[in-house]
């Protein structure tokens, strides 16, 4: 049986997509290696009803296509963790403080306004769409975050900070992310701050975000989705194309749809497909990380005026709390390998060492926990996209476009990643796909 398209991947992008095919009268059919839907968004069930996220949770109120989405499935949004009571936390090896870090000193917070200001006018600078028609824009992309901070003279503590807060969102340090990126993902979401939380990250599906990726399965139906099929090569013509999986099972369609991640996708064969869409497509990177969770019987970090949400050099780079007294946690790519270097049984204990060190002993008495190694999953290879010094010219302006009859969409294929990138390119790609067929 030939369809109109086959989609690769059924994560929120490939799924969003393979949705507004189907609602545009295409016969679509989703292929996926895992045996579930979701890919990094997936979720459990606690024996008291509450849900834990174990993949992407959160979204900001300029993340339109993902709310739109929310909005269609009937789906419920709430205020994040931002609107949790109490105040962040700051651990470095030599103190945790709340609040503030107790090495930054008056200086450094006058040094650290600077420096987000001029930060902020820099992006307003920077066309997301275009990136690569700034007139500046070689050296804003071979210039890292953290060498820019000291050549506008930020205060050492300064730029420790700033590096505290990429462990934080673990997408790579300061030290190895493009300045042009960083710009380029600042422009897509303006506010008055480096990395605002509430403007990123205010918003979750009161119904749990996997709840996305479940509800639009279930709308496409079993018969529009193989899970356990892994791609191992696709042939692109104009006068069809196929998909071979694993098995040796060849699929065909008019037009093929890759929504795996950069990673991933480097796995498979394409053949039909010029030489530079694909190079573009095959330097892109992903930060290795990981997600930690823990759940608790209550919100025991209330207890001394503290928000669950911290900021960290160890090997948790931030916590959060996704739910009433559920925690989650990043492991950053500057610590994912030492993660991989502890010993299996010792990871979970130490990672709740480290959140008692924060919020105290209970944190080392949870009645669940949850551990997912992104950056060694074969069919995520990563997290979200790291953008080091020169890939934004590496790259180039083919950046999301298609070939068609290959597409791509995925939050790679976005300015800065996210659930609202894989949301966006999956419909966007939709839409053109059903304008040329």
């Amino acid at each position: 049986m030939r369809n109109d398209v086959i989609v690769l991947g059924a994560g929120l992008a490939g799924l969003s997509c393979a949705r507004d095919l189907r609602n545009g009268g295409a016969d679509v059919l989703v292929v996926e290696a895992r045996e579930r839907v979701g890919g990094r968004v997936e979720q459990t069930e606690l024996p008291d009803g509450r849900l834990v996220q174990l993949g992407g949770e959160v979204v900001g109120r300029a993340h339109t296509a993902y709310l739109a989405l929310v909005a269609e499935l009937g789906l419920t949004l709430v205020p994040s963790y931002v609107a949790e009571p109490g105040e962040i936390v700051y651990a470095t090896p030599e103190s945790v403080d709340a609040g503030a870090p107790g090495w930054f000193g008056a200086a450094d917070e006058a040094s650290d306004r600077r420096a987000t200001a001029e930060f902020v006018a820099l992006a307003r600078t920077v066309d997301p769409a275009d990136p690569w028609s700034h007139p500046e824009a070689e050296r804003l992309d071979r210039l890292s975050v953290a060498d820019w901070l000291r050549s506008i003279g930020a205060t050492p503590n300064v730029v420790r900070k700033w590096e505290l807060g990429y462990l934080g969102l673990s997408g790579g340090s300061a030290e190895r992310n493009s300045l042009l990126a960083e710009a380029r993902k600042s422009a897509v979401v303006p506010s008055q701050g480096h990395y605002d939380y509430e403007d990123w990250e205010g918003l979750r599906v009161a119904e749990g975000s996997a709840t996305v990726a479940l509800r639009m399965a279930a709308e496409l139906g079993p018969a529009r989705i193989r899970t356990g099929a892994p791609v191992v090569a696709v042939g692109v013509s104009p006068d069809g194309c196929t998909v071979r999986l694993a098995s040796g099972e060849v699929l065909t369609a008019d037009a093929v749809v890759s929504a795996l991640p950069a990673g991933p996708l480097r796995s498979v064969e394409i053949s039909g497909v010029s030489d530079a869409r694909l190079e573009s497509l095959h330097c892109q990177r992903h930060a290795l990380a990981a997600k930690f969770t823990a759940a608790y019987d209550r919100p025991f970090w209330r207890d001394a005026g503290r928000n669950g949400l911290s900021e960290s050099e160890g090997v948790l780079g931030s916590t959060w709390p996704q739910n009433e007294g559920v925690l989650s946690a990043l492991v950053p790519p500057e610590r994912y390998a030492v993660l991989l270097g502890t010993p299996p049984h010792l990871r979970v204990p130490e990672a709740l060492a480290e959140i008692a060190r924060l919020y105290g002993p209970e944190a080392e008495r949870p009645i669940a926990t949850h551990l997912r190694l992104w950056g060694t999953d074969p069919w995520t290879q990563g997290y979200i996209t790291q953008w080091a010094p020169g890939d934004v010219l590496a790259v180039g302006p083919l950046h999301g476009t298609h070939e068609p009859p290959f597409y791509v969409c995925g939050s790679d294929q976005w300015v800065a990643g996210y659930m609202e990138g894989a949301i966006r390119t999956g419909r966007a790609t939709a839409r053109e796909a059903l304008t040329r067929g």
